[in-house]
Formats: C-alpha cells, structure tokens, sequence
C-alpha cells in the first residue's frame, strides 16, 4: 500500500473507487488500524459515487510510530501534572497533511470513536477543508457523558501479555465485551480479525499516547456550537465503551447535526448495518 508524506511524517493508507469523484477520507479510534475500515464497506462506500480513501493514524499499524517519545504518564496527564505527548488537533493536523499529499482541497470526512473525535477537531480547526462530517460512536471530550462501562473498562486495562498468541486471546475477549450485542459476530470472524491486527501492526504502547491525546484535549462542545458543516451522528445504544450520552451530546452540540440512534450497536461496525451507516453518511455529503 502507499505511504504519503503528511504534517513531517508517514501515513500509510489504501483506496477505493473513483479518483476523480469526490473524495471520503475515513479516520479510525484508538489504537485501531485502518484495517478496521473492513474492504467491504469501503467497496460499499464506494459504490454510492465516492473516492474513499482509509489510512493509518499515527503511532497505530504502518504509519509513523512515536516511540521516542515513551510511554505517557496517563494519571499525570489526567491530573494536569504532565503533559501530552500529542494532541487531537495534531492528529487532525495529519488528516488535512493527508489531503494535501492527495491533492483533496475539501473532503468528506468519517471518523468512528476517537476518530470521530478527530474529525470534530478537523471541523473546528479546518472547516474550510470538510464538505462534510459524520462521527459515528464517539463523544464531545465532557467527562459527563460518553462514558466507559465498567465491565469494558476492566477488560481494556488487563495488563498486555508477552506472547502473540495471547495478545490475540486478549483482543478476542475485548471484541466480545465491547462488540454489538444485537450483531454478534462468530468466534471465527473475531480470532480473524485479531490476528490480522496483531500481525500487520499492534501496537499498545502507541495506543496510549493516542488515549492521551483524547484526555488531554479536553472538552470540544462549546467550539463544536460553531461548526456549520452538514453533520451526522451515528451512535449504538448498546456501545459499552463510549455510553450513546455522547452522541447524543455531539449532536446535540453541532447545529442542525443528524442523529442516528442504532439499535443492537455497540461499538463496532457489524456487516448487518453497513448499508444503514453508509446511507447517513449519502446524506450528511447530500447536504453538502
């Protein structure tokens, strides 16, 4: 797959369709690669009249890994004692970088949990770059909404085993927990998926420099009041690792923002409902 140079470093991304329609840029969560973006929904994205384009985030997959920075203080970061390594808005910084290597004045954007938080980021930072928005299971940054379940929260925190075999194990029984109960997938499809993640490019300790950029960049919902930008909001109400409180809010907080509530969701995107997501995200790029 292609690597672009963007915002001083590599992001490694893959498309789909037409060069020449309009361009969809998709921006996955936390620690998740753009492998997540399943080929067949980008086919199915594609296939409504659209140039999709998925990459890797910063210090997830292929894309350009943080290293030297170290692992972050997360407690300190949360108690405002020590800084973080990255920001949200240098990740947004990296998707406008991405649009420029590709040559996209304006995009589309989708991003899906903290991507979603990315592409609120992009719309407040660089809404002149987005013809559109839909953040799908994600939240605004205010504590008071949008939060872990405990049972998801005590599966994520399990400290990272050293061998693969079990670093696969861990992901299946994460996919279980925070997997859409209304969906679920087969035990096949997830050892699948986890093993092709821990192949191409697991990476925990990137993860948390990600996770750190989301606690650090605070709360978005009074700069979110002045995006003007067509916007939809997709969200489960069966998401246990952010509660829908924080679709709810984001949509609450965008002006004239769609709000998609799923039945079943959690917090994936389930084969079943790809033509649900794609025909919100037809409509938020209609309105453009």
């Amino acid at each position: 797959m292609p690597r672009a140079q963007a915002n001083g470093l590599e992001l490694e991304y893959d498309t789909f369709g037409d060069p020449s329609a309009p361009p969809i840029v998709l921006v996955m969560g936390l620690g998740a690669q753009m492998i997540t973006w399943e080929e067949g929904f980008c086919e199915l994205l594609a296939s409504r009249g659209f140039h999709v384009v998925r990459f890797d985030n910063r210090d997830a997959g292929l894309s350009t890994w943080f290293d030297e920075l170290g692992t972050p203080d997360l407690a300190g970061i949360m108690a405002g004692t020590a800084p973080a390594p990255y920001l949200l808005s240098d990740l947004a910084d990296d998707v406008v970088g991405l649009f420029d290597a590709l040559g996209f004045a304006k995009a589309h954007v989708v991003g899906a949990s903290m991507g979603g938080m990315v592409a609120q980021q992009l719309a407040i930072d660089h809404p002149d770059r987005l013809l559109s928005l839909t953040s799908i299971m994600s939240t605004t940054g205010d504590q008071s909404v949008g939060q872990v379940s405990p049972a998801a929260l005590a599966t994520l925190t399990k400290p990272v085993p050293e061998t693969r075999e079990e670093q696969i194990e861990l992901s299946v029984a994460n996919y279980r927990v925070t997997g859409s109960p209304g969906y679920p997938a087969t035990e096949e499809y997830l050892r699948r998926k986890a093993t092709r993640n821990y192949d191409r490019g697991r990476h925990p300790v990137g993860m948390q420099r990600q996770a750190a950029a989301v606690v650090a960049s605070g709360d978005r919902t009074e700069r979110l009041h002045d995006v003007r930008i067509p916007t939809v909001v997709l969200h489960g109400d069966s998401d246990v690792m952010i509660d829908v409180s924080g679709g709810k809010a984001t949509a609450a907080a965008i002006p004239e923002a769609e709000l998609v509530i799923i039945p079943g969701m959690g917090h994936d995107l389930p084969e079943p409902l790809w033509p649900e997501i794609v025909a919100a995200i037809v409509r938020a790029t209609a309105r453009a």
